[in-house]
């Protein structure tokens, strides 16, 4: 079963994404990457959270570009933990996707990251500290990441 949901809101975004699948594989965390919209197809969206976790999901990373709101609709649709990774698309810098992702409602929470590769990467070792609280394995696999450097 895979742990890690990675949903993005286009294609193009695949190529940014694929750092985090990259580190998920890294530290042997399964993951599947699905494009979905929060605008273009709101239904998909709904339907893939709120079932996530019969799937065997434990974890949702979700990016986005310009308005960026495919990681709150994820997390209004789902109680798995959410990792938000705003893209450039819109503003320079991506500043636009980066206030969307951190100002969420109350109750709504996103774990928001830095634009672009750097937030996919990271992502992927959030996810592998959330599952490490009870996973022996995955926290012995932090400890080389670490001594490595933070590098794989």
């Amino acid at each position: 079963m895979s742990r890690v949901m990675i949903i993005m809101g286009s294609q193009s975004d695949e190529a940014v994404m694929q750092e985090c699948a990259n580190w998920l594989h890294w530290f042997g965390i399964s993951h599947e990457m699905v494009v979905a919209s929060a605008h273009r197809n709101p239904d998909k969206v709904k339907e893939l959270m709120v079932s996530a976790a019969d799937y065997g999901f434990q974890i949702i990373v979700a990016a986005a570009g310009m308005s960026a709101a495919l990681p709150g609709v994820c997390a209004a649709y789902t109680s798995l933990p959410v990792l938000g990774v705003p893209l450039e698309g819109g503003l320079p810098g991506g500043i636009d996707a980066l206030y969307s992702v951190v100002q969420m409602p109350a109750g709504v929470p996103v774990g928001a990251f830095a634009v672009g590769k750097a937030g996919a990467r990271n992502a992927a070792v959030m996810a592998a500290r959330i599952l490490a609280l009870g996973d022996a394995d995955m926290a012995a696999k932090l400890a080389e990441f670490k001594t490595k450097g933070f590098r794989i």
